[in-house]
């Protein structure tokens, strides 16, 4: 037997659609160069403050090479949370997110001194790089097992932590809209100011410019 689903069940459906296809995660993998003086390759990726975030850096093998990496933001204050050396293998880092924007995990792979200079080109490691933030970062399994929730509890403690990301989502982009219009308003008031301080200026210039001509045609008996 067929059980047709009522139409009072297709908004939420939609909804929880929605929220499953919204977590903030990224997996990534590349391969590193390894340099004497190597700059920093950063992965980044959006933040909001108070946002658990959990990297897994996978590094594969490579001789005479030192994989360091770093967890920083993109906020004016360059906050690092987090600076390791030399990882190797399956490394697992948490961090807390300190301000709105985006969090950097930014590696560098640093080529020995002795290493020979001839296989210095071909010298690289293999980052297999997982980001997690927010509610994917929550380990529910950890939680259910200390709580003793079922499956549907869990998923139902789940939807709840990505539900409040959105929320957090529509307050900073709420924030956003009235920072601009504050921007807006002030700029149209400065517009304001400039174009009557223009059209003033241009009036006094044509008042002095026609008393000069008068003057002028006086001294020369052009006129009474």
């Amino acid at each position: 037997m067929t059980r047709r689903l009522s139409p009072t069940s297709f908004p939420f459906i939609l909804l929880l659609t929605i929220v499953l296809l919204s977590g903030p995660a990224s997996a990534i993998k590349f391969q590193l160069q390894a340099y004497r003086y190597p700059q920093s390759k950063c992965i980044w990726n959006p933040i909001h403050n108070n946002a658990l975030i959990i990297v897994t850096a996978n590094v594969g093998p490579g001789e005479g090479q030192q994989v360091d990496v770093e967890i920083v933001d993109s906020s004016v204050h360059k906050n690092v949370y987090l600076s390791k050396k030399a990882i190797n293998g399956e490394t697992r880092l948490a961090v807390t997110s300190h301000a709105e924007g985006e969090v950097g995990v930014c590696f560098k792979n640093t080529l020995d001194s002795h290493y020979p200079s001839e296989k210095a080109a071909k010298a690289a490691r293999i980052i297999d790089l997982d980001v997690d933030i927010g509610a994917d970062a929550v380990d529910y399994n950890a939680i259910a097992n200390q709580e003793s929730l079922s499956g549907l509890e869990t998923e139902m403690r789940k939807l709840e932590g990505i539900v409040k990301e959105i929320v957090d989502e529509m307050g900073y982009l709420k924030k956003r809209e009235l920072r601009f219009t504050d921007t807006n308003i002030s700029t149209n008031k400065r517009v304001q100011s400039f174009a009557w301080f223009t059209i003033l200026s241009l009036a006094g210039l044509g008042a002095w410019q026609i008393m000069h001509l008068r003057s002028f045609f006086k001294r020369k008996y052009l006129i009474d």
